[in-house]
């Protein structure tokens, strides 16, 4: 019930009771769902039926009656569960920690936002399939399906602001498409940090139209001449990017006259890298503090990270494309609480978020609520102590770390399945020759 009580706090009160959908009692009612939920998320177990023997123990521990620890009850309940109140919740808690950062985690006084994308896997059901097809690259049988995801992140915090989920592959799939759907979550003012991806002249058309700034990774398509524009510094110069001649396919013909017909931007070489941005005054912003900035966008990277090899999303459980859906936020809402116990701690020992561990805050989250200490102790006196173990063990400054991507253990020599599994049950060569001979 701890997840209850946070969710049920003055801040996310509002939120909860605005989507709580009308429901008799039930041994699983909404908040107690969407608490185990959340749980689950958090868990190196995240099976249904651990999250039923939990609820289970813990009505046990209280004295209550006893229940039936199947798990069809649990898993109707979370088909229940409105997929709005998962997001809502989802996104008040981002907005409410990225808006009440500390000045001193932000950059120069601005709001640094972080986007990115990913790809998550899912049970292979043919209702999945439907919804995010395999890539094409796969034959039947072999694959799995695959959705895309993009996230915008809060670089104080490491809060999730906004997120969309999508099909990965197919006309009008790409990253580029799914994130534009996204620009809802910045606001005037704003800073944008990308990869360069996002160096797109549309993309960059729309965020300055709203008023937001930009420092992205020159795409590898553009050539970069420094003899040209207006000079401000060595290898940093303003110049003028032309509107395409064609009109991309997505785009109608009324919106690609809309848009302006030159942007103007700034090129800086720094740190071996051509950064694009449209913070043109090179007093106020001088090319060094962009080459300090653009490393910190790898702070995504981290996040997402956190959130798929973690949390354990990289592979999600569930077998039709609407409880994949909601699996999905119900992971970012986990992902933004426990960035809400980092940021606490952080502001009570005078340091940022970004400098304490994620997963030592997850230990130490489910430690403490598989423990009961938040109840049996006195709150205050034991979330004081949480917050001072959680800033005990900041993580290590490690700027321009290279490892390699590759594994030292080999794995165990079973051969690969290349059809359905249903097929290969039927098939007996692919049982071992002395089994087969029985």
């Amino acid at each position: 019930m701890d997840f209850f009580n946070v969710l049920t706090g003055p801040e996310l009160l509002e939120v909860t009771e605005a989507h709580l959908p009308e429901h008799r009692e039930r041994l699983y009612p909404p908040t107690v769902t969407l608490a185990m939920f959340l749980r689950q998320a958090l868990a190196a177990d995240p099976s249904c039926q651990r999250a039923v023997n939990g609820w289970a123990a813990s009505r046990a521990a209280e004295g209550l009656s006893p229940q039936s620890v199947r798990t069809g009850g649990y898993c109707r309940a979370r088909a229940r569960l409105p997929l709005s109140m998962v997001q809502a919740l989802t996104l008040e808690s981002g907005r409410l920690l990225s808006a009440r950062a500390l000045s001193g985690w932000r950059w120069r006084g601005r709001h640094v936002k972080l986007l990115d994308g990913t790809g998550v896997s899912m049970p292979d059901t043919p209702s999945n399939q439907i919804a995010f097809p395999q890539p094409s690259c796969q034959a039947q049988g072999v694959g799995f399906p695959l959705a895309r995801l993009c996230t915008v992140h809060c670089l104080a915090s490491g809060a999730v602001l906004a997120a969309a989920v999508g099909p990965f592959q197919g006309a009008g799939h790409s990253e580029l498409n799914l994130s534009r759907t996204l620009l809802g979550a910045f606001a005037p003012q704003d800073l944008l940090l990308a990869d360069a991806l996002y160096a797109n002249y549309w993309f960059i058309a729309d965020l300055l139209e709203a008023g937001v700034d930009v420092v992205m990774r020159q795409h590898g398509s553009r050539v970069t001449e420094f003899r040209r524009g207006q000079h401000l510094a060595p290898r940093d110069h303003l110049v003028r990017w032309e509107k395409p001649k064609s009109k991309p396919a997505w785009m109608s013909r009324e919106r690609y006259h809309a848009y302006p017909s030159q942007l103007r931007l700034r090129e800086a070489r720094v740190g071996g890298r051509i950064l694009v941005t449209s913070l043109l005054d090179a007093q106020a912003t001088p090319k060094q503090a962009l080459g300090e900035l653009y490393p910190q966008r790898w702070h995504i990277e981290l996040d997402l990270r956190c959130i798929k090899t973690t949390l354990g999303m990289e592979v999600l459980r569930c077998r039709s494309p609407a409880m994949i859906e909601k699996e999905l936020w119900a992971h970012l809402l986990a992902y933004n609480l426990i960035r809400l116990l980092m940021a606490q701690a952080a502001a009570e020992r005078a340091t940022a978020p970004r400098a304490l561990s994620f997963k030592h805050t997850v230990q130490l989250w489910s430690e403490f609520t598989s423990r009961a200490v938040l109840r049996e102790v006195n709150t205050t006196d034991a979330l004081r102590t949480l917050f001072r173990l959680i800033a005990q063990l900041p993580t290590g400054h490690r700027p321009c770390r290279s490892e390699p991507r590759a594994r030292k253990r080999r794995p165990k020599s079973f051969p690969w399945l290349k059809v359905h599994r249903h097929v290969a049950r039927r098939r007996p060569a692919h049982l071992p020759n002395w089994l087969r001979a029985k």
